[in-house]
């Protein structure tokens, strides 16, 4: 059985490959998904289609609008849904993809260091599971095929 995982989080390093790198070493059949992870194609991806907006205001809610749309296909599509925090990046994005996730009662993991229990209290405590590391969420994951 194949499973579809839609990986929510920051998009400025490659913690996305180091999960699908991890899961091919578990043999885990799993395919990934998430949101667009070229920064400047996202920002730009509403005037690359609807043409140049009188503003930024208008751009970034043109980007907005087909990114979202993007976001929710490949939500619904997903089986299991893992958002990462990080200290690193503001995480805005990654706390509204774990939420429109668990509102569609998609499994979710959240993975987030200890010192980001506190703020993420109330969101973790409405996931799935909560894990500290990338590693823990593919054991949970692996679990299933047991």
């Amino acid at each position: 059985m194949e499973l579809t995982v839609y990986l929510a989080g920051q998009i400025h390093d490659d913690w996305r490959d180091q999960v699908a790198k991890k899961a091919k070493e578990l043999e885990l059949p799993l395919t990934f998904v998430g949101p667009q992870t070229n920064h400047d194609r996202s920002d730009q991806i509403g005037e690359e289609i609807l043409g140049t907006q009188p503003g930024n205001l208008y751009k970034d809610d043109a980007a907005s609008d087909i990114n979202n749309f993007r976001t929710q296909v490949l939500l619904q599509k997903s089986d299991i849904v893992i958002a990462l925090f990080g200290e690193k990046y503001k995480q805005w994005n990654t706390a509204m993809d774990a939420s429109i996730a668990i509102a569609m009662n998609k499994p979710t993991i959240i993975i987030r260091p200890q010192s980001l229990i506190h703020p993420l209290k109330e969101l973790s405590n409405k996931a799935n599971v909560t894990v500290e590391t990338v590693e823990q969420a593919l054991d949970v994951i692996r679990y299933i095929y047991e």
